[in-house]
């Protein structure tokens, strides 16, 4: 059996094991329902355009408002109407809205006449949108990279404490061992984020909102290759920090600085995101690179040529923390004696496979 081989047969052995995993599939569902929730149930819960009752001289400018119009055949049958409930509002003579208590704004926009509006910047970003999309990004990349890369950990460390490892070695070569492993999470986090992603997107078409899905499809397409390189520089730094240990309750005392990686560029994206200097920094630090260069694409900040150097940089540096952790990965993997610091396995020179 070749390196190749080896790879993917332990690749597909952790996929089967976590699509088993009934933690991993409650997860799963459970983003899905709130990605369904949040694009469709906003435009369930505004009510739909108000009912109102009109003669049919008048009800043109309603209809043509996309209100629901009942024909009435004078202003006392589109009084009485409202007094029974069958409608929101009714529009008299005068023309004057008759409501129960409070006259629906669609009514009286319907009615009123709109100035001319002259917009002078007609790209620009709605604020929620903007504040929205960046934390997005940031949330997408952090959770995924956290989850999985806890995941992997704790993959490592069971093989460990179980002592599996030994016959793992001794049949795969390590490296292997570990590229299975990566692979696989990055298999498994691609998968989840496309799921989600899909029902988005579903929503996003049924609540009637093309016009932001349009905006965003450059982002996100921009934002998977950025995703991918970034998931796999945090996923061997996660097996690094499994490797030196030997119980699952001391991974969190090496992961720190695993986590800080994740999370400092998380909180940066998220509140500086309206930092144009910031923002042209993170976008090429490769731990934030991720989920800012995507945004400074959505909001049309970056040049064409950026995301393409941002990029490389991303591969060059998650190329080269996967051959660092390979080699801590590999230099205390089978030491079962207590945590291994990181200078011992980074200068140990025992051959495991």
């Amino acid at each position: 059996m070749n390196t190749t081989q080896a790879t993917r047969l332990v690749a597909a052995r952790e996929i089967q094991v976590k699509l088993r995993d009934r933690t991993f599939l409650f997860t799963t569902l459970f983003f899905l329902l709130i990605a369904a929730a949040a694009t469709i149930l906003p435009p369930l819960l505004s009510g739909g355009p108000s009912s109102v009752a009109v003669t049919e001289a008048a009800a043109g400018p309603l209809r043509e408002a996309g209100l629901e119009v009942r024909t009435v055949p004078d202003d006392r049958a589109a009084e009485q109407a409202v007094r029974d409930g069958d409608v929101d509002a009714a529009v008299v003579s005068g023309p004057a809205v008759l409501a129960m208590d409070d006259a629906p704004d669609d009514v009286v926009a319907a009615l009123s006449a709109q100035p001319t509006v002259r917009l002078l910047d007609p790209d620009a970003v709605d604020p929620v949108v903007a504040f929205l999309v960046p934390f997005a990004f940031a949330f997408v990349f952090f959770l995924t990279s956290q989850t999985f890369g806890v995941q992997i950990a704790q993959s490592v460390v069971e093989e460990k404490q179980t002592r599996i490892v030994e016959i793992l070695v001794a049949a795969v070569p390590v490296r292997a061992l570990l590229a299975g492993k990566l692979v696989a999470g990055t298999v498994l986090a691609l998968g989840q984020i496309a799921l989600i992603a899909l029902v988005t997107v579903a929503g996003v078409q049924f609540s009637g909102s093309g016009g932001l899905l349009s905006l965003l499809a450059p982002a996100i397409g921009w934002f998977v290759p950025f995703f991918l390189l970034g998931f796999v520089l945090v996923a061997a730094m996660w097996a690094a920090a499994g490797a030196l240990v030997n119980r699952q309750e001391d991974i969190a005392g090496v992961s720190t600085p695993v986590q800080l990686a994740v999370m400092l560029p998380f909180f940066a994206v998220a509140f500086l995101n309206d930092n144009a200097t910031a923002m042209r920094v993170l976008s090429y630090l490769p731990f934030s690179a991720p989920t800012a260069m995507p945004l400074r694409l959505f909001t049309g900040d970056a040049a064409g040529w950026e995301p393409l150097v941002s990029l490389a940089l991303l591969l060059v540096t998650a190329a080269a923390f996967v051959v660092a952790g390979a080699r801590v990965y590999e230099g205390s993997l089978l030491r079962t004696n207590g945590r291994t610091s990181l200078r011992a396995a980074w200068r140990s020179r025992e051959t495991v496979g």
